[in-house]
């Protein structure tokens, strides 16, 4: 098994907790793996990618361009930013609930939310896309998306891993009092 996973987001999302519990459960499994992050400036809303590559030992921690073979991304205009990773028949999940850049909260420049989509829509026709912080709510707030987001990843197939490996890797890194509320995210994540 070769994956070179790409996880997209914002400063604030979880998603270098999810490159490091893809990474762990890979591990746990037998298998090399490698994570790396790329993070803006802003620690709270600034653009993160995580890089996590799975079962070559003799390639680096950083994905190539036009070489990933799955996509995470946690936000829409997050996922556009990465395309110049995207490989041929990458399997993607996209969360579509959008967090607008400062700027456009600030008004000063417009978040083309529709476009964004209909934009993906077109890059990426097989992704799956769901509203990952709805299904978040019901397992206690929008901080366990990122666990639903995993949950979702292995459904589709993203991850090519057991969901019990990622279970367990989240029981070795989410603190206890978090524990199970990110196992009920994960497995409404499954659910789709």
């Amino acid at each position: 098994m070769r994956t070179d996973l790409l996880i997209a987001g914002v400063g604030g999302q979880g998603t270098v907790l999810a490159s490091r519990v893809i990474a762990t459960a890979a591990i746990n499994a037998g298998f090399p793996a490698f994570t790396s992050e790329t993070i803006g400036m802003a620690q709270r809303e600034g653009c993160v990618l995580s890089h996590v590559r799975i079962g070559d030992s003799s390639v680096g921690p950083l994905i190539p361009m036009r070489s990933a073979t799955g996509l995470i991304a946690f936000e829409p205009a997050e996922a556009v930013r990465a395309k110049s990773f995207f490989g041929e028949n990458m399997r993607a999940l996209i969360n579509t609930r959008p967090i607008a850049p400062v700027t456009a909260s600030l008004g000063q420049t417009p978040y083309h939310y529709t476009e964004i989509l209909d934009y993906l829509r077109t890059l990426l026709p097989e992704a799956v896309m769901i509203d990952a912080g709805a299904i978040a709510m019901e397992a206690g707030g929008l901080k366990f998306t990122n666990t639903v987001m995993l949950g979702a990843a292995a459904a589709a197939r993203i991850i090519d891993l057991p969901q019990d490996s990622l279970l367990q890797a989240i029981e070795q890194l989410v603190p206890g009092k978090y524990l199970e509320a990110n196992i009920k995210a994960f497995e409404l994540g499954t659910r789709l």
